[in-house]
C-alpha cells in the first residue's frame, strides 16, 4: 500500500528508547512529526536529529511532537539521545513492521551493491490521524524549515 497525502497514518505499537510501549494513537489529538531515518549516529541521521533538536521549541509552539523511527534497537536509540541531548521519543522498529507500513523500507545501493533499507521520509500527521505531508527529500540540516514551511 502506498501512503499519500490524505491517506490515514497507519497506527503502530512499538518500544522507544526506554522499552516502554509507544502507539501512534497515543498522540491522537496532536499534530505529529513521524520521521524515518537509517541508523542511529551516522552522518547524516545525526544532523537531521541535531535540526529537529535545536528547533524543538518552535515545533512545540507550532503544536508538533517529535517521533524518530529507525530499526536500531532501544539501548541504540538511548546511546544516541543521550550523545546529542535529543529532547523527543525514538522508535525502535526491530521487526521492520513500521518501516514497511509506511512503505519506507526499500532496495538501495551504495557502491554498487543494493541492500535493503531505510528511506529517509517524514510524514506529517495532523490531530485525526491523517497524512498532511509526506517529505521525501530531506534536507537533513534544514528539516525543520521543511516541516514547518509545509
Amino acid at each position: 500500500m502506498s501512503l499519500t497525502v490524505g491517506s490515514v497514518a497507519p497506527d503502530f505499537e512499538q518500544k522507544d528508547q526506554n522499552g516502554d510501549l509507544v502507539k501512534l494513537s497515543d498522540y491522537k489529538g496532536q499534530k505529529v512529526v513521524l520521521y524515518f531515518y537509517p541508523k542511529d549516529s551516522t552522518p547524516g541521521c545525526t544532523a537531521q536529529a541535531c535540526n529537529l533538536n535545536d528547533n524543538l521549541d518552535a515545533l512545540k509552539a507550532k503544536g508538533y511532537v517529535v517521533l524518530g523511527v529507525s530499526v536500531d534497537s532501544p539501548k541504540s536509540h538511548k546511546k544516541f539521545i543521550e550523545k546529542y541531548g535529543l529532547g523527543f521519543t525514538l522508535i525502535s522498529d526491530e521487526d521492520h513492521s513500521v518501516v514497511e507500513a509506511y512503505g519506507v523500507w526499500v532496495e538501495k545501493s551504495m557502491y554498487g551493491r543494493t541492500y535493503m533499507g531505510t528511506a529517509r521520509t517524514t510524514f506529517i500527521i495532523d490531530e485525526n490521524g491523517i497524512i498532511q505531508n509526506i517529505i521525501g527529500k530531506v534536507d537533513t540540516k534544514n528539516h525543520t524549515n521543511q516541516v514547518i514551511s509545509e
